[in-house]
């Protein structure tokens, strides 16, 4: 993996050098000035990222073009042969807080079903793992799993397990778990309340865990399952493009050091109890973001983490409006940014390190995205002058690498006939692309901007937890969106008319970054509108494969 590895930093670094270096050629052209100087400082803090998506993206954009089987070349490990023996205990674990037992259950019984028509059915048991507090829920949620036990080949394979309380989140709900109820059980299925595994998926990962005595974890690409609130169809459309590009990259140079991401993946209970007891943090608390630390753990200790860069078999689903969107990247970003605070932890490998490094990369820039917009506006308004056609070049080329995981995911369907098929063919896919890829920029700038306001209330203080999440598809009223976009629109007002001072041309460059900000309100309104959601179903627009064809 040593020579992968510096190939890969070194085309990190060129692409965020170069890509500085472009810029600060572009705003010296008609002299510096103090706004110039602050852009090109906040643009550097922002080159890693973008450098890394960029080269993970053409890393895994290889990988998929040239490899016959690109998934298995990544993983590294035989995971296809058939079981020279009954698979090992196995439990299969979801944590569930106040969910709707409803959606949750009929996966869980087609995952038991699966498991049972392959002949490897009572190697595993599934163990729900509750941290719903005592009251109506529980009470619901009792009596939802006693009638699924009633309906069961086995009912002794089901377990259920409630805490009173949710000590640690759901690292303390699994860690709890594998002190007390785990007892005879090898390896473990983590599964989140709405994510789901085909039989197949999970029989795959578990017949590599018994080829690689190594293997601590194997974790499972996942991708966004068919959607018909217009939200999350079209974001999972686009996820589904990057994210294999992005899994396919990483796979192939961070080998047996990859990264976990907390769900559909199998792991090795042994290892995984001795070396993944979460520390607390500086200030006594609880870490939020359990998976990547347990990962850098296990590496750190020796032990193998792997990724299979496939889609088949691992679906989750999206949050179904702007509101539960940005509710999740705002708890994503308390718990990754919780990691400056381990990356001295001892017994840490270098790529664990890194694993943490990156995880705080994917959020530290929300800030600096957002500075860069405000100062270009100030610049723009005291009539500072910048050649167009050189900005222009570098605003576009800066768009192309940062978004280069899914642009790439794109142009690999449209270069295979097989998966343009997939997808309805290339016109149908296009349209998808097209669509989502607008979309995406519009909703980057609010998450941006969200983002940054939720860095703002951490450092005054705010709390943060693991809150009870809402998953069902609804509407979002306009009082609704505008009490909670309203200082995103007022920013991008005040900004944008600092652009319109200094001419039309500014505002063309700024409205791909930042143009979402004008319309956050109506757009989160008018993402959550069912009539939306199904005028895009009976258009077939963002259509992943499983809508055209079902099972």
């Amino acid at each position: 993996m040593g020579p992968r590895r510096v190939l890969t930093f070194l085309l990190i670094a060129a692409i965020a050098l170069g890509l500085t270096w472009l810029l600060a050629c572009t705003l010296c052209a008609h002299g510096w000035s103090g706004p110039k100087i602050l852009l090109v400082v906040c643009f550097a803090g922002t080159a890693p990222w973008t450098g890394l998506c960029a080269t993970n993206a053409l890393l895994g954009f290889v990988v998929l073009m040239w490899a016959s089987d690109p998934a298995r070349f990544v993983f590294g490990v035989e995971d296809r042969l058939p079981l020279r023996g009954p698979p090992p205990p196995t439990a299969i674990v979801v944590t569930v807080r106040d969910e709707n037992f409803s959606e949750i259950l009929p996966p869980l019984r087609r995952l038991l079903d699966g498991l049972d028509a392959s002949g490897h059915g009572d190697a595993f048991f599934l163990c729900i793992l509750s941290d719903t507090q005592a009251g109506d829920a529980a009470a619901a949620e009792e009596a939802a799993l006693a009638a699924f036990r009633a309906g069961a080949k086995n009912p002794a394979r089901i377990r259920y397990r409630r805490r009173a309380q949710n000590a640690g989140f759901k690292a303390g709900n699994v860690m709890d778990f594998l002190d007390h109820h785990a007892a005879g059980f090898e390896l473990m299925v983590t599964l989140d309340a709405d994510s789901e595994m085909s039989a197949a998926a999970v029989l795959r990962l578990v017949r590599a865990m018994m080829a690689e005595e190594n293997l601590a974890i194997a974790q499972h690409l996942t991708v966004g399952r068919p959607a018909a609130a217009a939200l999350p169809r079209l974001f999972q459309f686009g996820m589904r493009a990057g994210m294999r590009t992005w899994a396919t990259g990483q796979g192939w140079w961070q080998g047996d050091a990859g990264p976990y991401w907390g769900h559909n993946a199998v792991l090795r209970i042994a290892p995984f109890k001795k070396y993944c007891r979460l520390p607390k943090l500086p200030d006594g608390s609880n870490i939020l973001s359990h998976d990547q630390v347990e990962a850098a753990l296990l590496a750190g200790a020796g032990w193998a983490v792997r990724l299979l860069p496939d889609e088949a078999g691992s679906t989750e689903a999206n949050p179904p409006a702007l509101p539960e969107f940005l509710h999740r990247d705002a708890r994503w970003l308390a718990g990754n940014l919780q990691y400056r605070h381990l990356l001295r932890l001892p017994g840490l490998a270098p790529m664990g390190r890194w694993q943490l490094v990156q995880a705080i990369l994917l959020f530290a820039g929300a800030p600096l995205y957002t500075a860069i917009f405000l100062v270009a506006a100030i610049e723009a308004a005291r009539g500072g002058s910048v050649p167009a056609g050189p900005a222009a070049a570098v605003i576009l080329l800066w768009l192309a690498l940062l978004y280069a995981p899914k642009l790439l995911g794109y142009t690999e369907v449209l270069l295979k006939p097989a998966a343009r098929a997939r997808y309805g063919g290339a016109a149908r896919f296009l349209l998808g692309a097209t669509t989502e890829f607008f979309f995406t920029l519009l909703l980057d700038a609010i998450g941006t901007v969200n983002k940054t306001l939720a860095m703002f209330r951490l450092a005054l203080g705010a709390g943060t937890g693991w809150a009870p999440q809402n998953r069902a598809e609804r509407g979002v009223s306009w009082a609704e969106a505008t009490r909670m976009l309203w200082p995103h629109t007022l920013l991008g007002f005040f900004a944008f008319a600092g652009f319109a001072l200094g001419g039309w041309v500014p505002v063309l460059w700024a409205l791909p970054l930042a143009g979402g900000l004008l319309v956050a309100i109506p757009l989160c309104v008018l993402t959550a509108d069912p009539r939306i959601g199904a005028w895009l179903q009976k258009k077939r627009i963002a259509a992943i494969p499983e809508e055209f064809f079902p099972g």
